[in-house]
């Protein structure tokens, strides 16, 4: 499974933890402004802002898995089995695929604000991308340097919430998981609702003790809670050193270790890459699993003002730096 996380120092920092039993050859790709975004059920969006983030290419499509505009706005899709449903195409909405979502939303939108006015009226519509790959259960986590929220399709239909924890994981619904939070902050449970939204002030963790009765497994109802009270908790100087050092310390926090989680067929679950990205500055870093390493991409070193995808291989390979 995987968690996403969010952070802010000086400038605005996004990124997340990719676990699963395989490798999809993913790639750092950046979408340049004038890269035509064609939609199954929608008009393409042929001029737009620049992208970067980690996916992969496919029939020349960029499928994110997450990624950051120009413009600061950045998004994930995480795994949402069990509860994510994708609607038949229908009229009056703005049909959208699963595997469309992040470039409709960051092609077209600099913040929150634009991101929920665009979201308002689409319906996440049933749609494979191909026959060898068919569409994946998300949920989605959509962020700016003002705060989070997020994006989930079920069968009561299409639901935004305010996230202050600034955290994403997998199953159960956001709300369940911000409910299973307050068992671990001394607060009176949160209401159920299919509109649920709160303005919980996250302060409530107490500061000095620690973690004591933080869970610890690799659920994602666990993950959340210690990836949220470690992101709550965390401090780093306002620099680019300290702040980078500090977010992928916090994904850490909930990173999984080939053979503590094995799927029905026994395949050891890893964290495949972590990622983080400057939103501020276009910056995409990412380590790997064999690949401990700081290795990065800066979205400003490349020509965005053409048609282009750029794609970047990531650096997997065992490093070491020997000193004498």
């Amino acid at each position: 499974m995987c968690t996403a996380v969010t952070y802010l120092t000086k400038d605005h920092y996004f990124g997340r933890n990719l676990d699963y039993e395989h490798s999809f050859e993913e790639k750092i790709i950046i979408t340049a402004r004038n890269f035509p975004f064609s939609f199954r059920e929608l008009k393409p969006v042929p001029t737009h802002y620049a992208i970067i983030g980690m996916g992969v290419i496919s029939n020349n499509f960029p499928l994110y898995f997450d990624a950051a505009n120009e413009a600061g706005l950045s998004m994930a899709g995480l795994l949402f089995p069990y509860y994510s449903y994708y609607h038949p195409v229908k009229d009056g909405v703005d049909n959208i695929a699963s595997f469309e979502l992040i470039p409709w939303v960051l092609s077209q939108c600099k913040n929150i604000s634009e991101a929920k006015e665009l979201i308002k009226n689409a319906s996440i519509c049933d749609a494979d991308f191909s026959e060898e790959l068919p569409a994946t259960p998300l949920h989605w986590i959509i962020a700016d340097k003002s705060g989070s929220i997020t994006v989930e399709s079920v069968k009561e239909g299409l639901f935004v919430y305010d996230n202050p924890t600034g955290v994403l994981t997998n199953s159960p619904p956001f709300p369940l998981q911000m409910f299973n939070l307050t068992n671990h902050m001394g607060l009176s449970p949160l209401p159920l609702e299919n509109n649920f939204s709160h303005t919980l002030t996250l302060s409530a963790y107490s500061r000095g003790m620690g973690a004591i009765g933080l869970p610890g497994d690799l659920s994602s109802a666990s993950r959340f809670v210690r990836a949220a009270f470690t992101r709550l908790n965390s401090f780093s100087e306002e620099n680019e050193q300290s702040s980078v050092n500090q977010f992928f310390h916090i994904l850490q926090s909930v990173y999984q270790t080939r053979g503590c989680v094995t799927t029905e067929d026994g395949v050891p679950e890893t964290t495949q890459y972590c990622s983080c990205i400057n939103t501020n500055k276009g910056i995409y870093y990412y380590t790997t699993y064999d690949n401990s390493c700081l290795n990065a991409v800066n979205m400003y070193s490349e020509n965005l003002d053409c048609e282009r995808l750029y794609t970047f291989s990531l650096i997997k390979e065992w490093r070491v730096n020997f000193q004498s």
